[in-house]
């Protein structure tokens, strides 16, 4: 497994990778997240300045956001050229059918380049429940570390909007939590039992309708993080313990056809997932965990 963490990057399969492009300051505009659109927020531009004088003019709605659909068009358009004049234009093809910027390469890997903005020192207040009050981890001072991180907003489909995209829907923008996610995840053995969940999602959970992917598997780990606060929970030797907790818990998730976003409760992270599929899972998951529950020497194999 690749460790997930330089940041701009990340490994969403062993073939699937997205890139985040950051942006340079998106200038004068309004972080408005209302909660109409579960997972997304929109950037309109300040009270009293001119479009025109904007430097983003052609990607701002008329009724004055920043279109982040705009500027995934015309960063489309871009890239497609780049490949099209570049000399390893044999190995490289743009994937046509979304709109997202998608590149297949040797016919085996699939680049995700995505649009982005940084924020930070800002928390949104989609986010506000988290830390819940009532549990001590992380405790205050990296809950302070892991609000100043911020996150990103990303130019990409929404979640939420799958299959039913309107143009004003479309104009907003993705939040991002991955450097506060990876910033909560260091010590103990947090990041030992990603790379194994990664692990088994890769050989045993790659199902057709694609239920689960690695995100799923990142969020569990973290509600586990608060249902075993202490730092001896996750030394070496609890890995297994830590391991079944989160599988049951992905069963459980997967009977509910539910699993929320771990700082966006709102955000159903199974939304739109054939309900076919997550009983697949469901099952297949439920065989993996008996097999590491009876078995101690599984891990060694699966």
């Amino acid at each position: 497994q690749i460790d997930a963490r330089d940041e701009g990057l990340d490994v969403i399969a062993p073939t699937e990778f997205e890139v985040v492009l950051y942006l340079n300051q998106m200038g004068v505009f309004n972080f408005v997240d209302d909660g109409s659109l579960p997972g997304c927020a929109v950037l309109k531009l300040s009270d009293g300045r001119k479009r025109s004088m904007s430097l983003w003019v052609e990607f701002i709605t008329a009724s004055g956001y920043l279109s982040a659909r705009k500027i995934r068009s015309r960063f489309q358009t871009l890239v497609a050229q780049a490949v099209d004049k570049c000399s390893y234009r044999d190995v490289v093809k743009m994937i046509a059918d979304t709109s997202e910027v998608k590149l297949r390469i040797r016919e085996r890997y699939v680049v995700q380049i995505t649009p982005a903005f940084k924020c930070t020192g800002i928390w949104p207040r989609s986010a506000a429940q988290w830390p819940m009050p009532h549990i001590p981890w992380p405790g205050p001072n990296r809950v302070a570390e892991v609000k100043a991180e911020g996150f990103n907003l990303l130019s990409k489909e929404c979640y939420s909007l799958t299959g039913k995209q309107s143009s004003a829907e479309s104009d907003a923008w993705v939040l991002q939590f991955g450097e506060a996610e990876n910033r909560l995840l260091m010590g103990g053995c947090r990041n030992k039992c990603l790379s194994v969940l990664k692990t088994l999602r890769d050989r045993h959970l790659e199902l057709p309708g694609q239920p689960l992917n690695n995100y799923h598997m990142k969020t569990l780990l973290l509600y586990e993080c608060e249902k075993h606060p202490r730092e001896t929970d996750w030394d070496e030797a609890c890995l297994g313990d830590r391991l079944n907790g989160i599988l049951l818990q992905l069963i459980s998730c997967l009977q509910c056809r539910r699993c929320p976003h771990y700082f966006l409760p709102n955000l159903d992270l199974f939304q739109g997932k054939p309900h076919s599929a997550l009983e697949s899972a469901a099952k297949q998951t439920w065989r993996l965990a008996r097999e590491i529950l009876t078995n101690p020497k599984s891990l060694d194999k699966l």
